[in-house]
């Protein structure tokens, strides 16, 4: 994969791009198509370089409380739903603690505060934070998903949008662990009002559409058998079909 085409930008020239309130639109396919991707937009994107790597290993923790009240939200199509993590950026070994709200207009609200690396556990602090931003007890959250992927970030030369490219994801839960080995997830992040993506255009040439990937949802469902997922079904297995994968690994009957 060739990233040396685009020119780069600093992490820090990135503030102009935060967009924690924004509109989101995601795209999922087969690493295959990926060269052709960049190679269509390259002049026309700043790519996020940091001591000369491009791509960068992120982790998270997923949290819910204890009847799975957000995977069940997600999976039953509620709206004004949410979801809390720790975002972990390996490379600089900074961490977030982050809680997710999908509002009724399908706008992302995404609020945040700094995290120590390392730890999973709720300090006084973090409790706070998430007692003002969400409406469960914090004393009934725990751990219910980590993941592992790495990403790309482009944005483009306006500086209207983000995008960001996720590759190598794996997610596991105690002992279970399931990779997803050839799938691409692009996320394209706007404020709405940006006007015509080229991304979405170069990705609507090559007959990818727009299709909703939750890493949080798709996880617990290939990771748990025990949770309520009849919704979720359909996606695995198109998941499986774009990435090629002829055994059935996520145990869906």
């Amino acid at each position: 994969m060739k990233t040396n085409l685009f020119d780069s930008i600093k992490l820090k020239e990135m503030d102009q791009v935060r967009l924690m309130n924004r509109t989101d639109h995601k795209y999922w396919f087969h690493f295959d198509h990926l060269q052709e991707l960049l190679q269509s937009i390259n002049g026309n994107y700043y790519i996020l370089k940091i001591d000369g790597e491009t791509e960068f290993p992120y982790t998270t923790t997923y949290y819910d409380t204890t009847k799975n009240r957000m995977f069940t939200d997600h999976h039953n199509g509620k709206l004004n739903r949410y979801k809390v993590r720790r975002r972990s950026y390996v490379y600089s070994k900074i961490s977030f603690l982050e809680v997710k709200f999908k509002s009724n207009k399908g706008r992302t609200i995404k609020k945040r505060i700094p995290a120590e690396f390392g730890n999973i556990s709720f300090t006084e602090h973090e409790n706070e934070f998430l007692s003002n931003h969400i409406p469960f007890n914090c004393n009934d959250l725990q751990p219910s998903l980590m993941n592992e992927f790495s990403r790309l970030t482009l944005v483009n030369k306006n500086f209207k949008e983000r995008c960001t490219i996720d590759l190598n994801l794996q997610f596991k839960i105690a002992d279970r662990k399931v990779a997803l080995e050839n799938l691409v997830i692009v996320e394209i992040k706007s404020n709405g009002n940006t006007g015509i993506s080229l991304l979405a255009m170069s990705l609507r040439n090559q007959r990818i559409k727009v299709s909703s990937f939750s890493k949080y949802c798709v996880g617990r469902t290939v990771t748990d058998p025990d949770l309520k997922r009849n919704n979720f079904k359909r996606k695995i297995r198109s998941i499986e079909k774009t990435i090629q994968i002829k055994n059935n690994l996520y145990n869906i009957n």
